[in-house]
């Protein structure tokens, strides 16, 4: 059997949905979406994390690690990685864990993608993201790097994490300008995940207005929204004709 088979991409793709799939059936078997609404069942749980973590922290590192890895490899977003890593581990230790797991795990499923899919992602994007050609031509190295510092223009992030296939993007430039244009809105987002958890630390009760007057909280958001104008502006100047 050939490694670009249609069987092996059809035996691939069936393996990756029973393990999403058997993930997704075991996660809500164990936790009832009612109380991800609750307050009082965030905090409790908040508590046995934190006892858990301090007691094996290394070990719930190296789980959350490959968690992570995982993850984005089955074609995750990152928003939950970055809240849980700011929440449980802290701004540095969690921010290091996401960013780096992400970008191995995208790296992976970017060369996974161009091994065994590369003529499925090209019939399906070639024609949408061609614009983006141009500029991965110039230099694909700085270009994907502004691309993930501006979200993708409001790209998926599962699909921001294939599309260089279509522009046989070296692997080491990918993960590079993964990394390195991930940074900013990342560790941003962890610090919201920071603030969250000691917001729930300094109340029993929580309201809205208690979280948005936090400056654990508002603080990250403001900066959240600066790197959003910046952004902005980078996409007017390095894809101005590409969105």
């Amino acid at each position: 059997m050939k490694l670009n088979s249609r069987n092996l991409k059809l035996i691939i793709g069936a393996i990756y949905l029973l393990i999403l799939f058997t993930g997704l059936f075991f996660l809500f078997s164990l936790v009832d979406l009612k109380d991800l609404t609750s307050y009082g069942f965030i905090k409790s749980q908040k508590n046995i994390i934190s006892e858990y973590k301090n007691n094996n922290f290394l070990l719930f590192s190296i789980i959350f690690f490959i968690f992570c890895i995982v993850w984005v490899l089955f074609l995750g977003f990152a928003s939950p990685l970055l809240i849980f890593g700011g929440f449980v581990f802290g701004q540095w230790w969690g921010f290091s864990l996401v960013l780096i797991g992400s970008t191995i795990g995208a790296t992976l499923l970017y060369f996974l993608a161009g091994l065994f899919f590369k003529d499925v992602i090209e019939e399906k994007l070639i024609k949408k993201f061609s614009k983006f050609k141009e500029y991965f031509l110039k230099n694909d190295l700085l270009y994907f790097m502004c691309f993930r510092f501006v979200g993708g223009g409001g790209t998926p992030y599962a699909i921001q994490n294939v599309l260089p296939v279509i522009f046989n993007m070296p692997l080491k430039n990918y993960a590079a300008a993964t990394f390195l244009g991930s940074f900013p809105s990342m560790f941003v987002t962890v610090a919201i995940g920071v603030g969250i958890e000691k917001v729930i630390d300094k109340n029993s009760e929580l309201s809205m207005f208690k979280v948005l007057s936090s400056p654990e909280i508002y603080i990250p958001l403001i900066c959240f929204f600066a790197i959003l104008v910046l952004a902005y502006i980078i996409k007017r100047i390095f894809f101005k004709n590409a969105f």
